[in-house]
């Protein structure tokens, strides 16, 4: 929630128009290979599924045979294993259990006239079925993908880490571009940084990742080669950055650089030791972007209104940088000590938050001498 805009941005830069936008949710008309590239691609999506049906069912007689009607043959083969799971929002059919009972003997139907044969071992490839079914609705879909936010990279992390796809949105909501210092200085386990260095690359965030998907007849093993080939032909390996990572606690520094490492910026990410407010830098025109404590304690306020009032003045200090933080604290602005630029409402899993936004001062324009030269 609060990130359709942002993943149906990164749909669009990666060739698809035909988008539908609604809360939580992003449809497209796609091939097998799409499903493929999006899944490399997207950073700020958290599951690719394939719909494969959408109907009005009041009654289980209603969803059994239309969901036996679907072209399941298409997309299961004999031997797959396919589990159902479900939700029920608003609508007659409330028994979850029931309903992803009969959608399962309903695929079972389908397939038993597909293949001619009463029983299916289920020791292939794995399908996961979802059954959703909201005001009378039934949408029957297949995840694709698995969890998008699992890079790979974060085998080890702190308390209540920010999930990854919403540190890369964090950090497309910036004016940042990978040739300007960036900085975190509440790094914790490093996620905002390693998603800095792999947008600052152009490196595809499922680069490293398996996907369920694979084993699955219906996508040619050439389309996950070709998808990761074009992944591997628009990296910009070469693309020097000046990224730093920093954090109060020692040990999150050392996971957070055992992460970095995880993923390929052991060299090319710097992390600190230090508290926020001695951040110092001699840079220009950078960008800071953190995720700072909220204060879920009373006890927590006074130390949460003292950094704020750090950030405040290091803002102060660099007024040629641009700083973005995410945040629950209601009394952000009056303890920064200025209101933001622009602010924006943010999930941080079930808590929400506004994403504080103030910008620098703009880089100088080259000359047209310069340019030319």
């Amino acid at each position: 929630m609060g990130l359709e805009a942002i993943a149906a941005d990164e749909l669009r830069k990666l060739g698809y128009t035909d988008l539908q936008v609604e809360n939580g949710k992003i449809t497209f008309q796609g091939e097998p290979k799409d499903i493929c590239r999006t899944a490399l691609w997207l950073r700020t999506a958290e599951r690719i599924k394939i719909k494969i049906g959408e109907f009005k069912a009041t009654s289980f007689d209603a969803l059994f045979e239309q969901t036996k009607a679907l072209p399941w043959g298409d997309y299961l083969p004999a031997n797959a294993e396919f589990p159902v799971t479900g939700k029920s929002i608003k609508s007659e059919l409330h028994s979850v259990p029931d309903c992803q009972s009969i959608v399962k003997k309903a695929i079972v139907d389908s397939l038993k006239n597909k293949y001619h044969i009463d029983w299916f071992t289920e020791d292939g490839p794995f399908f996961k079925i979802e059954v959703t079914l909201r005001k009378n609705i039934a949408t029957i879909l297949i995840d694709a993908s698995g969890p998008l936010h699992k890079r790979g990279y974060r085998s080890l992390h702190g308390e209540a880490p920010i999930r990854e796809t919403l540190a890369a949105a964090l950090i497309y909501l910036t004016n940042w571009t990978p040739d300007r210092p960036f900085a975190d200085p509440f790094c914790g386990s490093g996620t905002i940084p390693i998603e800095a260095a792999l947008i600052g690359q152009n490196i595809a965030p499922g680069f490293n990742h398996d996907y369920v998907s694979e084993a699955w007849p219906l996508i040619p093993k050439s389309d996950w080669d070709d998808a990761r080939l074009e992944v591997e032909d628009l990296a910009h390996y070469d693309q020097q950055l000046n990224i730093l990572g920093s954090d109060i606690d020692h040990k999150l520094v050392e996971l957070a650089s055992h992460n970095a490492r995880e993923a390929g910026f052991g060299d090319m990410i710097k992390f600190k030791q230090m508290q926020a407010a001695d951040f110092t830098t001699h840079e220009e025109y950078g960008c800071m972007v953190g995720n700072p404590p909220y204060g879920e304690r009373m006890s927590d306020i006074e130390t949460i209104r003292k950094v704020c009032g750090q950030l405040g003045q290091v803002y102060k200090e660099n007024p040629t940088w641009s700083f973005y933080f995410i945040s629950s604290f209601a009394e952000f602005e009056t303890c920064f000590g200025k209101k933001a630029s622009k602010k924006r409402k943010l999930y941080n899993g079930r808590i929400r938050t506004d994403y504080y936004q103030y910008f620098g001062k703009r880089p100088p324009r080259q000359s047209e001498f310069d340019h030319n030269e």
